[in-house]
């Protein structure tokens, strides 16, 4: 299985904004899918966002639609996670995780049972 890493991550006031990028230890990063989600204390994990290999589908959170924005760069060794307008409850713990099974437009994305690999996380805190 694939190892990512997630960097990017700090302590922001509200209304900033913070770019997390999720990338393979070793190689380019490969994947059907691609996905976001994101824990806090005492909750369970949620998703946040995802994208598909050609970057043509790309579901969101209602949460987070319109205020973030995943992409990944022309090398295709880095998905990001442009975060804006950040909110003191978009903290948590953000992880990035890939699968390979596809994302199909216009269902409800793959849940986090459906992603093999996982990194470590990245921590945002968004301050009032």
């Amino acid at each position: 299985q694939v190892q990512l890493v997630e960097s990017g991550g700090g302590l922001v006031q509200a209304g900033d904004s913070l770019r997390l990028s999720c990338a393979a230890s070793e190689g380019t990063l490969d994947f059907n899918s691609l996905g976001w989600f994101r824990q806090s204390p005492g909750k369970e994990r949620e998703f946040v966002a995802a994208m598909n290999w050609r970057g043509d589908i790309t579901p969101y959170a209602d949460s987070v639609r319109g205020r973030f924005k995943i992409s990944r760069n022309s090398a295709k060794t880095r998905v990001y996670l442009q975060m804006n307008d950040l909110k003191p409850e978009d903290t948590a713990l953000y992880y990035c995780a890939t699968s390979s099974l596809f994302l199909q437009r216009g269902e409800r994305p793959l849940g986090s049972a459906d992603y093999a690999s996982w990194g470590q996380g990245t921590q945002v805190t968004v301050s009032s």
